[in-house]
C-alpha cells in the first residue's frame, strides 16, 4: 500500500475536507471556487482573472495530458490553489513538456487531491462561494507527513480562512496587470487598438491580432491622455479578476473615452463599462466559471456555447437613460451576457469569447470589433452616432 502525504481543506465556515497533498508543499489561502470545465486546467491556471482564488476543478481525472508552453495564458500560475478529486502523476501528450505536479511545483502552487468534489460543490452552489485554506501535512509536520491533523489544528486553518481578507471591495488588478505598456507583434500592419490591461490573456491579444489589429498593451492605470497620445483606432478593456466596483480610475478612463473610440469589453471589462455609464454590479452567489455556460445572443435567437470565469454581474436595469441596451443573456439563470451602447460604437461580453479553454462559438465577436473600428468616421474628433448593438449578430 503505497502512503500519502496527508492534506486538509479547512473552509470559513468551519468544514473540512480531508485528503492529500499534491503540488508544491504548503499552505496557502483564498476564495475557493469551481470549474466545470472538462479540459484546459494549465489555461485555468494561468488565467490572471483567477488571481486569489483557490480553483476547485469539477471533472474527476485531471493532469494526464501534462503542461505544454504553448497554452500558458500569461507568464506563471495566478490561482492561489488547486482542487482535485484525483490528479495524474503520469501524462502522454508529444506537445507536453512536463507533469502537472512538476509544473505546480516549479510555480508554487499548493494543491489538494483525493476529496469529495462533488460534496464541495453542491456546498458552493448552496451556500455560495467561501474562503478557504489547503494545509500539507509535510508542510507544517515534516516529522510525520502522513499523520491525520488533530481537531485543533484544523480549527485554527478555518479561523485562518474566516480572517483572509474578502476579494471584495480590494481591487486586484494592480497585481496582475503590466507594468509597462509594450506592442505585441503581428506580421501585418492593421488597425491600432489600446488594450487595457486588468489581467488580459494572450490567447485574447493573438486572436485580435488574427482579425487585423496591432495590439499596444498599457497598465490598467493609463490615463485618456495618454491612451489619445498613442493615436489608436479603438480601445479593448480586458478581462480581470475580482470586484471591478473599486476599479473608479478605470470607470473614469472608460467613461472619458466613451463615444471617441469603439471600445469592445469583455468579463471585468463589461463590468467596467456598466459602472462608468453609471450603473451598478452585484456579487454573484458562485458565478460562472467553465466552458460550458449557454447564452443567447437577442439580436439573432442563437445559442452560444461559452467560456466564462467572473463572479460578478451587471444590472443591465440600474444604467440610468437606457445608454447600454442588452445583448445576450445567460440561459441558466437569465444575468446578463452581453450589452451594446445605444448610441456610440462601445460593446462588452461577460464571456471570454477568445476561448481558451473552451469552445468558439463567440469568436465572431473580433470580427465585429475589427467591423466596428473600420465603420468608424470619427476620426476628426467628432464621434459618430450609431448604434453598434445591431450589428452584433452572427
Amino acid at each position: 500500500m503505497i502512503r500519502k502525504e496527508r492534506a486538509i481543506l479547512a473552509l470559513e465556515d468551519g468544514t473540512v475536507y480531508r485528503g492529500y497533498a499534491f503540488g508544491h508543499r504548503g499552505e496557502t489561502v483564498g476564495e475557493v471556487v469551481f470549474n466545470t470545465s472538462m479540459t484546459g486546467y494549465q489555461e485555468i491556471m494561468t488565467d490572471p482573472s483567477y488571481n486569489g482564488q483557490i480553483v476547485t476543478i469539477t471533472y474527476p481525472h485531471v493532469g494526464n495530458y501534462g503542461v505544454a508552453i504553448y497554452d500558458m495564458e500569461s507568464n506563471k500560475p495566478y490561482v492561489r490553489g488547486f482542487i482535485g478529486r484525483e490528479f495524474s502523476g503520469e501524462y502522454s501528450n508529444h506537445r507536453a513538456q512536463q507533469s502537472l505536479e512538476a509544473f505546480m511545483q516549479q510555480y508554487g502552487v499548493v494543491s489538494i487531491q483525493g476529496i469529495d468534489t462533488r460534496a464541495l460543490v453542491r456546498r458552493l452552489r448552496t451556500g455560495g462561494v467561501v474562503k478557504g485554506v489547503i494545509a500539507h501535512r509535510s508542510f507544517t509536520h515534516p516529522e510525520d507527513p502522513y499523520g491525520e491533523f488533530t481537531p485543533a489544528e484544523e480549527a485554527v486553518y478555518v479561523g485562518r480562512a474566516l480572517g483572509h481578507q474578502d476579494i471584495d471591495g480590494h481591487d486586484m488588478t494592480k497585481e496582475v496587470t503590466t507594468a509597462l505598456p509594450y506592442a505585441f507583434p503581428t506580421l501585418r500592419h492593421g488597425k491600432r487598438v489600446v488594450l487595457m490591461d486588468f489581467g488580459i490573456k494572450h490567447t485574447i491579444i493573438e486572436r485580435l491580432a488574427e482579425v487585423g489589429i496591432e495590439p499596444i498593451v498599457v497598465p490598467a492605470h493609463t490615463t485618456p491622455a495618454q491612451i489619445m497620445a498613442l493615436q489608436p483606432h479603438g480601445l479593448f478593456l480586458s478581462n480581470g479578476p475580482g470586484d471591478p466596483a473599486p476599479l473608479e480610475y478605470a470607470h473614469k478612463t472608460a467613461w472619458e473615452l466613451m463615444g471617441l473610440l469603439p471600445t469592445f469589453g469583455i468579463c471585468l471589462g463589461h463590468q467596467i463599462l456598466g459602472l462608468a455609464a453609471g450603473g451598478k454590479t452585484f456579487k454573484m452567489k458562485f458565478g460562472h466559471r467553465g466552458g460550458n455556460q449557454p447564452v443567447k445572443n437577442l439580436l439573432t435567437g442563437n445559442v452560444e456555447i461559452t467560456s466564462q470565469n467572473h463572479g460578478y454581474a451587471v444590472d443591465i436595469d440600474s444604467i440610468p437613460n437606457g445608454a447600454f441596451v442588452p445583448t445576450h443573456v445567460n440561459l441558466n439563470d437569465g444575468t446578463l451576457e452581453g450589452m451594446a451602447h445605444s448610441r456610440y460604437p462601445v460593446f462588452s461580453v461577460q464571456y471570454h469569447p477568445e476561448a481558451s479553454p473552451g469552445p468558439h462559438d463567440s469568436r465572431y465577436l473580433f470580427d465585429r470589433f475589427i467591423e466596428e473600428i473600420d465603420a468608424f468616421d470619427g476620426g476628426n474628433g467628432t464621434p459618430i452616432v450609431k448604434a453598434s448593438a445591431g450589428r452584433l449578430g452572427v
